[in-house]
């Protein structure tokens, strides 16, 4: 019995010291590495962090006290020491005890936790407001202080992804166009989709944000240092989900400015050379359009047109790319209602439109010999659906 005892209260003891050790390398671990939360970059993910590190210091002590009066009531009432088990039925004090010490343990986590909360979703006096919606498989950023939109592309090769290609540090993680943001304002962020439920995840911001369609959630950021931060979409929403990164590009307040203005004399300059061009070549219009199509179309179509059997339809050889070319034009812009086939009349340039168009109703043996001009997509634009 004697050996029996000192083999448990050595497993007792390693166990106990187990439970101390880890909790005190959980504790002293530092923020974002691989045994703790990431503290983040904002104010509000500071005090995500802290209310976290304060759960868990409350949980130590719990588990501490709960522990050591187990292994205290075993070594001190066990039967080889002489101990008998007491008689009773019940103890009105004990019952009210163990009623009331959850109770307050609660209440004093509810505090911290309650006030952070409230902070988390007051987006009020915010500095700059920006419209992010998620749309089958990318995200769209709009300013609404500035005349500023965009959507935002996975940048991953399609080489890479089809394993033709090494991976980069990257990989899935990269896009075109990063949301950009400065230092010191408060963002407030008006977060919907236009398709299907996607979720705007931004760890190192404490942001996870549904993005369903017909509604709008809102959020908050306050960055405090610039440096670029990565996200996903965090809702399983399709066929390419994996591949909606998130990328926040955080400038100064002076490089935001710059930023801003460079945007907005980009967006004049393409729009006074897209007014200015004439027609375009079938070489000029093929060209563009296998770039916008590899980019934006083959993912669901396939690279040779072929689409996905009962997923997406085929574009080789289809009577809408190869016969009716006003319908063609018109699915492009506006979209089809009730299916994956986006709009991209507000994604794409006129020339972009004209380009990819033209690239379908002549790729992959189609040759209908048919071009588009910038000025029926005007048209087809002004026209509406």
């Amino acid at each position: 019995m004697k050996r029996y005892w000192l083999l448990l209260n050595n497993k007792c003891n390693w166990f106990f010291t187990l439970l101390v050790w880890n909790a005190g390398a959980l504790a002293n671990a530092p923020a974002g590495s691989a045994y703790n939360m990431t503290r983040g970059a904002t104010e509000l993910s500071h005090k995500v962090y802290n209310l976290h590190m304060v759960i868990f210091y409350i949980c130590c002590a719990i588990g501490a006290i709960v522990f050591g009066l187990m292994f205290w009531s075993i070594i001190h009432h066990r039967k080889a020491k002489g101990a008998t088990p007491a008689q009773f039925h019940g103890s009105l004090k004990i019952e009210i005890l163990w009623t009331a010490i959850p109770v307050l343990i609660l209440i004093a986590m509810a505090i911290p936790a309650s006030k952070t909360l409230i902070a988390m979703e007051d987006a009020s006096k915010a500095d700059m407001t920006i419209l992010v919606t998620g749309s089958q498989w990318k995200w769209h950023y709009k300013y609404m202080e500035y005349p500023i939109e965009f959507y935002s592309l996975l940048a991953t090769p399609r080489d890479q992804i089809e394993n033709n290609a090494v991976k980069d540090d990257f990989y899935l993680r990269d896009v075109d166009k990063p949301l950009v943001l400065p230092t010191g304002k408060k963002i407030r962020f008006l977060v919907t989709a236009d398709d299907v439920i996607h979720s705007w995840w931004v760890p190192d911001f404490a942001i996870k944000k549904d993005a369903n369609p017909g509604f709008i959630n809102e959020t908050w950021a306050k960055v405090e240092n610039p440096g670029i931060y990565r996200g996903q979409c965090a809702e399983l929403c399709g066929k390419d989900h994996g591949f909606m990164p998130i990328v926040v590009d955080v400038k100064t307040p002076e490089a935001f400015d710059q930023w801003v203005n460079e945007q907005i004399a980009e967006q004049e300059k393409a729009k006074a050379a897209e007014a200015a061009r004439g027609l375009m070549t079938k070489e000029e219009l093929m060209e563009l359009g296998k770039t916008i199509y590899d980019t934006r179309c083959a993912v669901c179509h396939q690279p040779g047109g072929e689409g996905l059997s009962g997923a997406f339809p085929a574009l080789k050889g289809s009577a809408i790319t190869t016969k009716d070319k006003p319908a063609h034009i018109h699915i492009v812009l506006f979209g089809k209602p009730a299916t994956a086939m986006q709009a991209f009349g507000k994604q794409l340039t006129a020339a972009e439109l004209a380009a990819v168009i033209t690239y379908e109703r002549n790729a992959w043996g189609n040759n209908t010999g048919e071009l588009v001009q910038i000025s029926e997509i005007n048209t087809a634009l002004g026209a509406g659906e």
